[in-house]
């Protein structure tokens, strides 16, 4: 697994969910995965951002990116709503040329429907096996879920 990816559907209109994954300061009240994001300001491209990672064994990480999409919500001509926010893995693996990774997270709202969620990190390198793609999958399940409620709630 080089790609690890959540999805959910969530009962909530995609501006509301939208709002909740640009509150990089809130992450800590709600966020069981990032537990802590680092950005000077609402995520913008090219501003850098620290994510506090906690793993599902209690132990975390501290990963470096760089904000490297802001589409905000845009509705097509059938009514279909959609956004997407991405990062690109900035932390001494990348630099080194052995994991490369980017994170992107995608909104979509059908006309008067739910709106699905979908995450997914596009791993490439010599060493993503050590990367930890299936626990990265299980920390974006993680994150998915509590986007839900938080946006739900």
């Amino acid at each position: 697994m080089s790609h690890p990816a959540a999805s959910i559907t969530i009962d909530a209109p995609l501006t509301t969910i939208w709002a909740v994954m640009l509150d990089t300061a809130s992450y800590g009240e709600w966020n069981p995965f990032i537990v802590r994001a680092e950005c000077s300001s609402a995520p913008k491209v090219g501003d850098p951002i620290v994510l506090h990672v906690k793993w599902a064994n209690g132990r975390g990480v501290r990963s470096p990116e760089r904000i490297s999409v802001v589409q905000p919500p845009a509705q097509d001509a059938d009514g279909t709503t959609t956004a997407t926010l991405g990062y690109v893995y900035e932390g001494i693996a990348s630099k080194l040329g052995l994991v490369k990774g980017i994170r992107y997270q995608r909104l979509r709202q059908e006309r008067g429907g739910p709106t699905t969620y979908h995450t997914v990190e596009e791993f490439s390198g010599p060493m993503v096996r050590f990367a930890g793609p299936a626990r990265v999958a299980e920390g974006f399940a993680r994150h998915a879920a509590a986007l839900k409620a938080r946006a739900e709630g």
